[in-house]
């Protein structure tokens, strides 16, 4: 276990320095910042004393390397706009992402798996073909439509709810979260929902897959054979031995949320780091694109090492190293 451990680390340390490579000579070739950051109208050495500024005049070679070498201490450099870390400003701006990413998956997972597991356990019955139909328009309907969809019957026609900000917060444990008051709930609520929805579907799928494909096997027969309860056969046989396909697709989409969460804090304004990737991205600054991709990367890598670790919890026979 622990030689499987150090082997995955030493990976992850490889597929990191990759990407660092990768995310920053693509970056590096997309525009030029100067041209957005200095007035067009400013002289040639004014041009030039910014780009000797922020070291834009460097090979990039060398550019590279000041950057790995900032990575190492976490310096990520000063956002162009800004004029503040890019870390400090992606740090800022994770926590309302990291709600509204938690909200969305706690969503998809208390809607798809009962869902899923009615619609595996009674295939043929009519509400599991309602439920089954329903999840198709979950993975065909657009995320950015839905999303206006909602804000115009909840915020606009009903006025149930607000379509845009966090509302009130709350501070935990040095962090303002919206969860935590009403008015921050009813603003997370459509957002939440939005975000949920393509989650929702493939859950629910996934998980009535899991348990057709497991209701015919041995043990399952053997249980019911012994007389075992209808309830603790589903619950530890049938749901423990589907789980492993879950944890993987609840691992990698909780990641997903987060990196692709862009559209659905574009819509309602929601101040976390997919709008302000896009803030970036519109006015070419490096240093944030570059740290929001990093983040991005090492929470992929953290994501499936966790994962790897969660199937020889959920099944001791799957062993990290590959052998049984």
């Amino acid at each position: 276990m622990i030689t499987s451990l150090i082997r995955r680390s030493i990976q992850a340390l490889f597929v990191i320095l990759a990407m660092t490579l990768i995310v920053f000579i693509g970056v590096s070739v997309i525009g030029n910042p100067v041209d957005i950051l200095i007035n067009p109208d400013a002289n040639a050495a004014e041009r030039t004393r910014v780009i000797a500024h922020y070291g834009l005049d460097q090979p990039l070679w060398r550019q590279y390397a000041i950057f790995l070498q900032g990575l190492l201490h976490g310096d990520f450099g000063d956002s162009f706009v800004y004029g503040r870390p890019a870390l400090g400003l992606i740090l800022e701006r994770m926590p309302a992402t990291l709600e509204l990413a938690f909200s969305a998956l706690v969503i998809a997972l208390v809607v798809g798996l009962p869902l899923g597991l009615y619609a595996g356990l009674y295939p043929d019955r009519l509400s599991s073909r309602v439920i089954m139909s329903g999840s198709i328009l979950g993975f065909s309907l657009p995320t950015f439509w839905v999303g206006l969809m909602f804000i115009l019957v909840f915020a606009v026609e009903l006025g149930w709810l607000p379509s845009n900000g966090r509302g009130d917060t709350a501070e935990l444990f040095g962090v303002r979260w919206s969860f935590l008051t009403g008015d921050g709930m009813r603003h997370l609520l459509l957002p939440a929902l939005n975000l949920a929805l393509f989650k929702t579907s493939l859950v629910l799928r996934l998980t009535r897959a899991g348990v057709q494909e497991v209701l015919p096997q041995d043990y399952i027969k053997f249980a019911r054979a012994k007389g075992l309860r209808e309830s603790r056969v589903i619950s530890v046989h049938v749901l423990k031995n589907l789980m492993i396909p879950v944890v993987t697709i609840i691992g990698l989409e909780f990641g997903s949320l987060i990196a692709f969460s862009v559209v659905t804090e574009s819509i309602f304004a929601w101040p976390g780091m997919g709008k302000l990737i896009i803030d970036s991205i519109n006015l070419l600054d490096r240093p944030v694109i570059v740290a929001y991709l990093m983040m991005m990367v090492l929470l992929f890598v953290a994501l499936n090492f966790l994962i790897d670790i969660c199937y020889t919890l959920l099944d001791p026979r799957v062993r990290m190293d590959g052998r049984a």
